[in-house]
């Protein structure tokens, strides 16, 4: 008898721990995988951009051109400044170049010329780990349409043309890179 009373009490429990433990994964899951916030910073809470409110920006940006930037760099506890731009018939007139931050494009509408990569021709600094320069010998020119991606590791010269209209988003992780 008291094998199946506590066969019993096994079954009639088993249910309630497994739920209780499947809960338990969860919220030790999901906070094994939220970032810590930098030494010093707030943490940031999270942020929801809806379909709709990204059309409604692209719509605004679609009438006068500029940036909406939807997360500022340096935030806390995050360090990638992502932005929305719409560009028409715009050209850099230099290439520039980051040590600090990489870049990664994904074209919303339109089309945009990139010039990418090769090696800064008479640069200037503008600031520690920035430069601009007329011209970068051996770089390569990519066209990107709707639904393009580019991705632009820091310290690779770049530049873009915009014959038409382009709008893009940005995201550009900044800070020092460990090994």
């Amino acid at each position: 008898m008291a094998n199946n009373s506590s066969r019993r009490n096994f079954l009639r429990t088993a249910p309630v721990a497994a739920a209780a433990s499947i809960a338990l994964t969860d919220k030790l899951l999901f906070a094994a995988q939220a970032p810590a916030p930098a030494p010093g910073a707030a943490a940031t809470p999270f942020q929801v951009f809806t379909a709709q409110q990204l059309a409604d920006d692209a719509k605004a940006l679609a009438a006068k051109g500029g940036n909406n930037n939807l997360v500022a760099a340096a935030s806390a506890g995050f360090t990638c400044a992502i932005v929305m731009t719409t560009e028409i018939a715009k050209s850099a007139t230099d290439f520039e170049q980051h040590e600090g931050r990489d870049h990664i494009l994904q074209i919303i509408d339109g089309s945009t010329l990139y010039e990418v990569g090769g090696t800064l021709k008479n640069a200037r600094t503008t600031r520690p780990g920035e430069q601009l320069a007329p011209a970068a010998d051996g770089a390569t020119k990519v066209t990107l349409n709707k639904g393009d991606m580019l991705t632009i590791p820091r310290g690779t010269p770049h530049r873009r043309s915009t014959t038409g209209s382009v709008t893009f988003y940005l995201l550009s992780p900044s800070g020092k890179m460990t090994a």
